[in-house]
């Protein structure tokens, strides 16, 4: 039994979701002395399958080079994984836009069922994975001879990014698929850490009441702890803050070692997002506030009066 795990990548470095598939795919080889194999698929991405060859636990990278895949298309990166999927029993994607994305189109091509967002890995043909937002937690037995599987990132800690000396092994790109292309794309530059692989994340609610208070109340204290700043779903749907910063079912699922909620009430979908994270800290001036039910610490308090008295302790 070997496991294939398909990188997501910037074609110079391996991004953090990566680190926890692979995680997931050792403890499937554990039941059969298998192999873990890890699939960089980019243009001019040598560093990349470089820094995938020295994760501890991968046996061998296989490394596509080719212009048609430089943009991670889910259309030629389903076509990709395909061309060497015979060889794998388990294919395992990052629960994240890019693996959302692709891993349908591969199980769809495969004819099996994929299996989504697990938590934990039972045995090769058994997994966990939440549903109703994480109020209840499935047991999922597949009998296809090729799982695909979409890993949540939270569930698995990070592999260890040394200590590997797998082989690289070059593949052909695959031809690009004519029905779709690349235009352009807008990065957005920050300087703050990324939501899902920050350390220590600061959110605010609705209760900031505007975008410009959210940012007046939230920024110091994020710059003080070196935070990334996210937001829960309401306070983004009132236009508070962008969409890319939504904590939650919908929005993005995270795990930090310090999660500070300010002015969030605790909507199931929200915790559903952070309830992973080590340690919660909730503010929030309503006593019977939902998020105070997940929290480590909880402060009953005005955020607008607590938060600048926290910022000027730091």
């Amino acid at each position: 039994m070997t496991a294939l795990v398909i990188a997501e990548h910037n074609n110079a470095s391996i991004k953090g979701a990566t680190l926890n598939a692979v995680t997931a795919a050792i403890q499937l080889s554990f039941y059969s002395d298998g192999e873990v194999h890890v699939l960089v698929a980019g243009h001019q991405a040598s560093a990349a399958a470089k820094a995938a060859a020295e994760i501890k636990g991968v046996t061998k990278v296989l490394y596509a080079d080719g212009a048609s895949i430089a943009h991670g298309l889910a259309e030629n990166m389903a076509a990709q994984v395909l061309a060497v999927a015979g060889n794998y029993s388990h294919i395992l994607f990052p629960a994240t836009a890019s693996g959302k994305n692709i891993a349908p189109r591969v199980a769809a091509k495969l004819d099996v069922g994929q299996i989504s967002d697990i938590t934990k890995v039972d045995s090769p043909d058994t997994f966990e994975r939440p549903i109703y937002a994480g109020n209840a937690i499935a047991t999922v037995q597949s009998a296809d001879a090729v799982k695909v599987i979409t890993v949540r990132t939270t569930g698995f800690d990070a592999a260890a990014t040394s200590g590997g000396s797998a082989a690289v092994e070059t593949l052909a790109a695959v031809a690009a698929n004519a029905k779709s292309s690349f235009v352009g794309s807008e990065i957005a530059k920050n300087d703050r850490p990324e939501l899902t692989a920050a350390k220590i994340i600061v959110s605010g609610g609705r209760a900031l009441g505007s975008s410009e208070k959210f940012n007046e109340v939230m920024t110091p204290l994020a710059d003080k702890l070196g935070a990334a700043i996210g937001a829960s779903r309401a306070a983004v749907d009132a236009g508070y803050a962008a969409n890319d910063l939504q904590v939650g079912q919908t929005g993005k699922i995270v795990a930090p070692q310090l999660y500070i909620a300010c002015g969030i009430s605790g909507a199931i979908q929200h915790l559903a997002g952070m309830k992973d994270s080590k340690v919660i800290v909730a503010i929030n001036k309503d006593p019977e506030a939902p998020i105070f039910s997940v929290a480590d610490y909880g402060l009953e308090a005005d955020l607008f009066t607590a938060l600048p008295e926290l910022v000027a302790e730091l």
